[in-house]
């Protein structure tokens, strides 16, 4: 079924590839092949894609900037979809914003600043496209997507149709919305107020360094490891735990924060996995608090080998 999907796609346009390696694709570095990778121009190429995946039954990963995502050493036996710099675009209608899907968001929120608008600067140290914070709803600082998003263009893959929801028809909280995974983001438009730009400057200043001062920008990682629990810390209950600075393989636990997993340049996709089950069970026994992931799996991982990880 996977060749034939390829041959079908590959007679409709050139934006096909097969047997890609996505690891350089990925934060992480890490993963191994997609058997299809397709990067469509258009919105129309986008849904007519998604409609002949559907129409095969092929699996569909959505690739960004490939933060968030942990992909298998053995690859994704399915399609991968990632936006061109089509989809790389902004412009101002005031008081709205409105980019493409595939813009990184921290540029997003510098291009709003130079224009003194406000709302965004929260936005400007997260390693994300507009595409991606949407659709997990990304934030630091106390704030988050969800304030200041008013609608976004979704393409909903299977059915290979275009719609435009609300923030509230998305249904956002504390990083999800109720977007399916073979939903993808063309563009958002974001409501903005504005303000004076030395405030909004020093803000975003602020925000850059606090990310350099106490996260590991410097090192292969894919962002926060495990969604924070209820009015606690991720981070604060690993270090409790004893495991800052904690290795296995070539994946280790960040000594500048506790919720980052690093991968050393020895480091496969299977090593994180483990320590990543390692954690999650050390901080229940010690804790009682059952660590949810926020990076999302891909492909598959030998489950045998994450449980021995835990003794």
């Amino acid at each position: 079924m996977l060749a034939a999907a390829a041959l079908e796609l590959q007679g409709q346009a050139s934006d096909v590839s097969t047997e890609v390696r996505i690891d350089r694709f990925t934060s992480f570095r890490l993963g191994g092949p997609a058997s299809i990778l397709i990067e469509p121009a258009t919105e129309t190429r986008l849904a007519a894609v998604g409609l002949t995946l559907a129409s095969y039954g092929i699996d569909i990963l959505i690739l960004g900037r490939g933060t968030n995502v942990l992909v298998s050493d053995e690859g994704f036996k399915g399609a991968v979809i990632r936006l061109t710099k089509a989809f790389e675009w902004i412009r101002d209608e005031p008081p709205f914003v409105v980019a493409g899907g595939a813009v990184p968001l921290p540029q997003v929120s510098n291009w709003a600043a130079r224009r003194s608008f406000s709302g965004l600067e929260f936005a400007v140290a997260i390693p994300a496209t507009v595409g991606g914070s949407v659709k997990m709803n990304a934030g630091a600082h106390g704030s988050d997507v969800s304030e200041v998003l008013e609608s976004a263009v979704i393409c909903h893959l299977t059915r290979g149709e275009l719609d435009v929801m609300s923030a509230e028809q998305m249904q956002m909280s504390y990083r999800q919305t109720n977007l399916g995974a073979d939903d993808i983001v063309c563009s958002a438009r974001f409501k903005l107020a504005q303000a004076k730009p030395e405030k909004i400057g020093l803000l975003m200043e602020r925000y850059r360094s606090h990310r350099s001062e106490t996260q590991p920008i410097e090192a292969r990682n894919a962002g926060s490891m495990f969604r924070n629990p209820p009015g606690m810390s991720a981070g604060a209950l690993i270090e409790a735990s004893g495991l800052k600075g904690f290795q296995h393989g070539g994946a280790e636990v960040s000594a500048k924060h506790a919720n980052f997993f690093i991968a050393e340049s020895s480091a496969t996709a299977q090593d994180v996995y483990n320590l990543m089950v390692h954690v999650q069970s050390a901080v229940r026994e010690a804790t009682q608090v059952l660590l949810i992931p926020e990076v999302r799996l891909v492909g598959h991982f030998d489950e045998t080998l994450g449980q021995l990880a835990i003794a």
